[in-house]
Parts: structure tokens; sequence; C-alpha cells
């Protein structure tokens, strides 16, 4: 049976305009992309291979199906 897994992709623009994309519940599942688009494109097949190898392993595979985020900004 598949499980439908949520996972959380952090962006980050990086001063050459390409971006980063990190996955945190998967510890260094890290990628780039040279648009938005292209990174959450290359993150998806990170996180896919990422996931068929704890499953080989035998290994728990974590998501971010109970992880709630929220920004604060302030000025300091």
């Amino acid at each position: 049976m598949v499980k439908n897994r949520t996972y959380r992709i952090v962006l980050r623009k990086e001063e050459d305009g390409n971006y980063t994309a990190m996955v945190p519940a998967l510890p260094g599942c890290i990628t780039w992309g040279e648009t938005v688009d292209h990174a959450i494109e290359m993150a998806k097949e990170a996180i896919v291979a990422y996931v068929e190898v704890l499953k080989e392993e035998g290994e728990p595979v974590p998501d971010d199906s109970e992880t709630f985020e929220y920004s604060l900004q302030l000025s300091a």
C-alpha cells in the first residue's frame, strides 16, 4: 500500500540567482535549481530517491504531516 506523505520544502535564493531547496524532514536532502519551479522539481526527485533508500534499508520514513509552521516578522 502506498502512503501519501507530506514534505515541506524550504527554498533560499542564492547570490548567483539559483535556488537551494532543503527538505527539513529528511536530513541532508538538499538540492538546487535555476528557478523556483526547477528547484521544486529537483526537490521532488531528491525526496523520492531518499525515501526509496530508507525503505530499502528498512528505516522509518519521516514526513511533515504533523508539522506546523508559522513565520514571524519582528523589527529589531
